[in-house]
């Protein structure tokens, strides 16, 4: 009988493989294992300063209202149709967007219980402000996070 890190690492591989069965076939550009860490590191972090918009009511008001930030996809979405309509929001408003494996996973770096179809991340808090030393590190993450996320789209289309 294998150790008991055995029996976690290999229940561990059959999470992710059912959870790459779910995916949509829309689910492009879908980051890789060290972007989307980084991306659920953003996403925790712009949601201890109030920095994010959370689910596609949300997205989507506050991309028609001219917002700029990061659009994170849930990529296990069902139906599709729900969220089909954001991807198309974030090209014509340039806004650059990322699909992530799990909406549970998105849900639990937004800091909330409820899975989460999508976030948007904004550079900015919608109300009051943020330190200056909290926001470089927000920028700094912000920035590292769309430079990944440019060149995995430039390598898809």
């Amino acid at each position: 009988m294998g150790s008991d890190g055995e029996v976690e690492r290999t229940a561990q591989k059959e999470n992710e493989k059912k959870k790459a069965a779910a995916l949509a076939p829309i689910a492009k550009p879908l980051a890789c294992k060290k972007l989307q860490k980084r991306a659920f590191k953003l996403v925790r972090r712009a949601a201890e300063h109030k920095c994010l918009k959370r689910g596609v009511k949300e997205v989507v008001k506050s991309i028609r209202r001219g917002n700029k930030g990061l659009c994170v996809i849930a990529g296990n979405i069902s139906p599709i149709d729900v969220i089909s309509h954001v991807p198309i929001l974030c090209e014509e408003a340039d806004i650059p967007y990322i699909y992530v494996s799990s909406k549970e996973d998105l849900a639990s770096a937004g800091a909330t219980k409820r899975p989460t179809c999508c976030v948007l991340v904004l550079t900015k808090p919608t109300k009051g402000e943020i330190q200056a030393e909290e926001q470089e590190k927000l920028e700094a993450d912000y920035d590292e996070v769309v430079c990944g996320v440019s060149e995995l789209a430039s390598s898809i289309f």
